[in-house]
Order: C-alpha cells, then structure tokens, then sequence
C-alpha cells in the first residue's frame, strides 16, 4: 500500500533495541557474531571479557558468544596477554598512570589477575634497565610520574605558593593512582628541579 500523498510505499519502522536483541538471539549464523565482534574491535583493541560481554549486551546466545570469541583467538584477533602490555605501553606513553591504577583499569577489562601481575613485573624489570643505561628513574611508577608531571607543570608553577604548587603537584599524582609516598617524591623533586632551573635562569645558580 502506497502513501496516497507521495505514492511511495511507507517506511516501515526501525525495529526497536529489543527486537535487534531478540533477532540475534534467534540467529545460528556465526558470520553475524564475528562481524559485530569485528565492529567492536573496529575503535580499539579489546580484551577477551570485554568482547564476550559486548555480545552478550546485544543479544547473542552464549553459545554462540562462545564459539566466535574462541576463533576470534585462535586467528589472533583477542590476545589478552598482547592487550595488556599494549595498555600499559600506551598509559605510560601517553597518559601515564601508577601502578594501582594501571591494575584497577585492566581488572576492569576482565585480565587474570596472574596475566596482570606479570605484565606490571616485566614493567618494573624494563625501568630498572633503563635505570641502567641512565634513561629514567628505576621505580616505573616515579619514572611515569615525572611525565605526567612534565605534562602538567605549566600551570601548577604559576602558583605563587610554594605550599600550594607541592600540594597541587601531590594532587595531581594522587588523582593518577599513584602512591603516597611516589607522590610526594616526585612533586618534591621535580619542583625543586624545577626551582634551580629558574635560579640558574635568573643568575642565581652557582657562580653567579
């Protein structure tokens, strides 16, 4: 039946978030499960606990789940294991984080605690080599906090009191999952670093 004033036939309605759910609830086609897996994986890599839960979310048996998250990792596409080093490299690259945080964030993606463990020990042995070879603090977490604080120094020296621009520096880290006594570390230590530098700057360093 056509619409009398355009003589076009009506739209039919989109099927609403529960009919989608319960058509890939009666669905036994694979391909369908694999393709939204794919579309998930599309944004970013994806744990395997994230993967199984986006599926189940949008209606698929768990049987069906099931099957597409097994070949998904036997052809590579989930890998946990390069998952949480990726995250990790990637936090400490571009916004670093300590250690508790980094531990919080992958349990909430669904990594084995052991697989964690692990990957959090191969960061600490990679600091203390770099430690070694004179690139950067040998405690991963003091190393990710002096970049962080890098980062964000600019506005925290603006502050005229000294109490106020540790307190802020402490704040920073602490808000980043660092902890108490990394915090007050590396705030104490970059802000005095930072304090000669001005010196020096100003012709106040030794010598002058």
């Amino acid at each position: 039946m056509s619409d009398e004033r355009t003589g076009c036939a009506p739209r039919r309605p989109k099927p609403t978030l529960a009919q989608r759910r319960e058509q890939r609830a009666a669905s036994d086609d694979p391909a369908e499960v694999l393709d939204a897996a794919a579309r998930f994986l599309e944004a970013r890599p994806r744990s395997e606990a994230e993967v199984r839960r986006k599926l189940l979310l949008l209606g698929f048996r768990p049987d069906m789940v099931d099957e597409a998250v097994a070949k998904l990792l036997t052809v590579g596409y989930l890998d946990d294991d390069a998952f949480a080093r990726a995250w990790v490299e990637s936090r400490d690259r571009a916004r670093p984080r300590g250690e508790h945080a980094l531990r919080r964030e992958l349990g909430q993606k669904g990594v084995e605690r052991a697989l964690v463990d692990a990957v959090l020990d191969e960061r600490r042995e990679g600091a203390a080599v770099a430690a070694t070879d004179g690139e950067g603090a040998p405690n991963p977490d003091e190393a990710a906090a002096e970049r962080l604080l890098a980062k964000k120094l600019g506005p925290i020296l603006r502050e005229a009191d000294p109490r106020r621009r540790l307190q802020r520096a402490y704040a920073l880290l602490a808000r980043n999952g660092f902890a108490p006594d990394v915090c007050s570390t590396v705030a104490k230590r970059t802000l005095a670093a930072s304090a000669e530098a001005a010196d020096e700057d100003l012709g106040g360093g030794p010598g002058a």
